[in-house]
């Protein structure tokens, strides 16, 4: 199955099922022996978290996901110890257990986002 929810659906009743997002990485943090990438759709963000000590390879091919990389990532939703109050997904993440990178991006020379950091003629460039 390609997913079963779409990033911005999955919230804090959801806790304890097992789902399959797939979606844009926006963005990647390393920290310590976990990665954390927020995983977006057309409808929201969600946090995905690898650790080390669950799956030592799963956590080694996240740290190699870059911006814009487009990946389906099937894991437990549980809620997060520190939470987001400006994300409506921002009280829960998914522990990953699967990982699969179904296309690799070069880096875009802006961020895709609402407030964008590329004026309209690097756009323009780029709109492929």
């Amino acid at each position: 199955m390609y997913r079963t929810k779409t990033c911005g659906e999955l919230r804090l009743s959801d806790a304890g099922q097992e789902v399959t997002l797939a979606g844009w990485v926006q963005r990647a943090r390393k920290m310590g022996g976990m990665t954390f990438v927020d995983v977006r759709d057309r409808y929201g963000i969600t946090q995905v978290v690898f650790n080390i000590e669950n799956d030592a390879a799963l956590c080694e091919a996240a740290n190699h996901l870059g911006r814009e990389f487009v990946v389906q990532v099937t894991g437990k939703v549980a809620e997060r110890t520190s939470k987001n109050p400006n994300l409506p997904t921002g009280d829960i993440e998914i522990i990953a257990t699967e990982l699969k990178v179904l296309n690799r991006s070069d880096v875009p020379p802006f961020t895709i986002e609402d407030d964008t950091d590329g004026g309209d003629d690097l756009r323009m460039k780029y709109r492929y």
